[in-house]
């Protein structure tokens, strides 16, 4: 039995899945993996396994987070299914963090811009821009549905990109622009169930709680050139 509210993240946005169990002070468990598509068979599982280790059962379970998109179709679906699945079993909030938010949130202490992005299938990008404004990361203009060449074209001045660029892409990007732009490590670059956590529980703190039956998943379906 637990002695502290517990929260789920879920998060199976786009190939690149995760799972975090966390008790407002302390990330009791994490879990990220690449998936070949199969997030359907492999979700459950994680959620699964990662509550035994803890010793916890699904009662245990306070609140719920889930990575609200932009993603793909299929990964939005499954994750957002489950979390309502388990919201609704168990009678317990549901909370959604848009994707890139998630991103953004890992890089507390950079002073650059960001440039969050994701793959969305088909050599199309989704990206967004971040400032820190009042202590926080917050999103400033719309979000991006783009090429390669259309990501360089939106990154004017200084700027950190980070999210699931390949190598060669962000050695395209150094090559194609004179704009000063450096990129997150690998481990940095990687989005945290974690930081999904984080700010899930902020909201759950606030009683900003989303609503179970509209809850959905935001799509990107405009290419922007």
């Amino acid at each position: 039995m637990a002695q502290k509210p517990i929260l789920l993240a879920i998060d199976t946005a786009t190939r690149f899945a995760g799972v975090a169990i966390y008790d407002g002070s302390l990330v009791l468990a994490e879990s990220y993996w690449q998936s070949q598509n199969n997030h359907s068979v492999e979700l459950m599982p994680a959620v699964t396994k990662m509550l035994e280790q803890q010793g916890l059962a699904a009662s245990d379970l306070a609140v719920v987070g889930v990575a609200l998109g932009p993603g793909s179709f299929t990964g939005l679906r499954i994750s957002l299914s489950v979390a309502k699945g388990l919201a609704q079993a168990l009678k317990i909030p549901i909370i959604g963090i848009p994707t890139l938010d998630i991103l953004a949130f890992q890089h507390a202490g950079q002073r650059r811009p960001i440039w969050a992005v994701i793959q969305a299938g088909r050599g199309r990008l989704c990206a967004a821009r971040y400032e820190r404004r009042r202590g926080r990361w917050r999103r400033r203009g719309e979000l991006h549905l783009t090429a390669l060449d259309g990501l360089i074209a939106l990154l004017t001045g200084r700027c950190l990109v980070c999210g699931e660029l390949l190598g060669e892409q962000c050695d395209h990007i150094a090559q194609q622009t004179d704009q000063d732009v450096v990129f997150a490590t690998p481990s940095l670059a990687m989005r945290r169930p974690a930081c999904l956590a984080e700010l899930a529980w902020r909201r759950f703190e606030r009683d900003e709680w989303d609503d179970l039956a509209t809850l959905a998943p935001i799509y990107l379906h405009t290419m922007k050139t």
